[in-house]
């Protein structure tokens, strides 16, 4: 297909889709004659991975070409694809202190998870206990066990939709970035709405409710 057909189909600027292509966020187009190529489905997908990156997940071109490579290297295996994608992710959280390390630590142990050293989640994980600690709210470490609990049911519902993938590492690798990416901006959006139902239907007494929350088992 031509490049006006491609942007139609994905509702993409023919220029972005030159831009893209020039920054190795596609895969390369057949040339079928001078100054002519030729698209095909390889590019829609592509291109409406690399629009939800964008335009979702809020990354910046250059961290979407480091999580596309990850995705196009048939030598990096899907732990490394999804690490590449957890570090793509927004924000970069001041260096924690060795307390709070330390309790993120403890809690891994506790819920028997096997992780790297290096991943970011446990940096930024002890980055928000310092801020908690910093506000005089050491109280809210106490919520960290149902944090666990709750993570563990959404990490094991975003590896549910690879293994039927698995046969297909291309689309494996795929779905691992949009379920570490994209899930990050859904369960932001899902916990936005469950925490107004619960402040509705739950709330604490001296406020006016009706019965405690329920927490997660």
């Amino acid at each position: 297909m031509r490049i006006s057909e491609l942007a139609d189909r994905t509702g993409t600027a023919p220029a972005t889709i030159k831009f893209y292509a020039r920054e190795g966020l596609l895969p390369p187009a057949e040339h079928t004659g001078y100054n002519q190529v030729d698209y095909g489905e390889a590019h829609v997908r592509r291109l409406h991975l690399v629009r939800a990156l964008v335009d979702v997940a809020g990354l910046p071109i250059a961290r979407v070409r480091d999580v596309v490579a990850a995705v196009d290297d048939s030598g990096v295996g899907l732990p490394q694809v999804m690490g590449a994608a957890q570090r793509a992710l927004p924000g970069r959280p001041a260096t924690p202190t060795d307390p709070s390390r330390a309790a993120v630590a403890e809690l891994v142990a506790a819920q028997g998870w096997v992780v790297d050293e290096d991943n970011p989640g446990l940096t930024q994980a002890a980055a928000v206990l310092d801020g908690w600690v910093r506000l005089g709210r050491k109280d809210l470490l106490d919520s960290l066990p149902a944090y666990a609990r709750a993570a563990d049911v959404v990490a094991r519902a975003d590896l549910a939709r690879v293994w039927p993938d698995a046969a297909d590492r291309d689309r494996s690798a795929e779905t691992v970035v949009v379920g570490t990416l994209l899930g990050d901006a859904l369960l932001a959006g899902l916990r936005r709405i469950a925490q107004e139902h619960v402040a509705r239907t739950a709330v604490h007494p001296a406020h006016g409710v009706t019965s405690a929350p329920e927490e997660t088992p």
